[in-house]
């Protein structure tokens, strides 16, 4: 039975011990029936205690964490779920260091856990394209060059400079959707923009040269943020979009004050994720995130 709850109290009430959190897992995953994770067979026979299970036709055994991110994990699955509340309901995350210290893991861990979890929330596939109104941008995560150390600066102007390009693309009162982009030329960004929006929607940007020419896909309208402008008509603006990268940013400098440029597009899987389920229940964001459990992540392969 799948539990409900909408505090972190409340989440520890409903699932007190370790078999209940094993039950309401496999209420998630097998909300359609039971399944075999090595052959995906149907045929399905239940041990009495409740954890194991056999398959009908490979014959193998397993328990419900096969084939999951929990998949090998001697963490117990309660501590699992409540570092997915902590991860799920802290608007710009929360730290490995900070992570060990609230469930009594190390640091090391903590770190794999959080990245399991962004592997989970990354988006395996979009099921549909943004329309109406669609704000998108484009922003470079990574420390002002004046900062670095000599041998670390890369040189040429300010702004892009040693830093990633980022492309988001955000639909009002809907999804969002960012990502790393190989660059900014105008090919690359549009065919994104392409990719993900519905032509005839009404997409709103700033004056970078990399947007122009989507006129004759959409309603293609530009604020000049050079000359000062960035709201025109009350609703022609890119100021969610904008907004976005703030509390992506806050997120990097406020909780983990660095993150790898290689695992920068997990981050944005999380960031991402947490966004759009900004109207869901504390408690459904924490279900949502074990409904998306499936699909292993080593540790030899996140370090890679």
């Amino acid at each position: 039975m799948i539990q409900s709850f909408n505090s972190l109290l409340q989440m520890m009430n409903a699932i007190p011990d370790e078999q209940t959190a094993v039950e309401h897992f496999t209420a998630i995953r097998w909300k359609d029936g039971a399944f075999c994770p090595h052959c995906q067979s149907d045929r399905v026979y239940h041990f009495s205690d409740n954890r194991t299970h056999k398959c009908g036709e490979c014959r193998k055994r397993f328990s419900i964490k096969v084939g999951t991110i929990f998949e090998d994990s001697k963490i117990p699955l309660r501590q699992w779920m409540l570092a997915i509340w902590l991860i799920t309901s802290h608007k710009k995350g929360i730290a490995s260091t900070q992570l060990a210290k609230d469930i009594g893991v190390t640091q090391k861990t903590a770190w794999f856990m959080l990245h399991r979890l962004r592997h989970a929330a990354q988006a395996k596939s979009f099921n549909r394209q943004l329309s109406g109104a669609v704000e998108t941008d484009e922003t470079f995560i990574g420390g002002k060059e004046k900062n670095k150390h000599a041998w670390q600066r890369t040189g040429g102007k300010q702004g892009g400079a040693g830093k990633i390009a980022v492309l988001g693309i955000l639909e009002r009162g809907g999804e969002l959707r960012a990502d790393i982009t190989p660059n900014l030329r105008a090919r690359t960004v549009q065919e994104a923009i392409r990719a993900n929006v519905a032509p005839g929607a009404s997409i709103m940007t700033d004056e970078h040269a990399a947007f122009v020419g989507l006129a004759g896909d959409y309603y293609h309208h530009r604020v000049n943020h050079s000359a000062g402008e960035y709201v025109r008509s009350f609703c022609l603006h890119t100021n969610g979009i904008e907004s976005v990268w703030a509390l992506f940013k806050r997120q990097i400098i406020g909780t983990h004050h660095y993150l790898s440029p290689k695992h920068l597009s997990r981050y944005l899987a999380e960031m991402t994720w947490r966004f759009n389920r900004r109207d869901a229940d504390e408690g459904q964001r924490v279900n949502m995130l074990l409904g998306q459990a499936a699909g292993r992540l080593r540790y030899k392969e996140l370090i890679a």
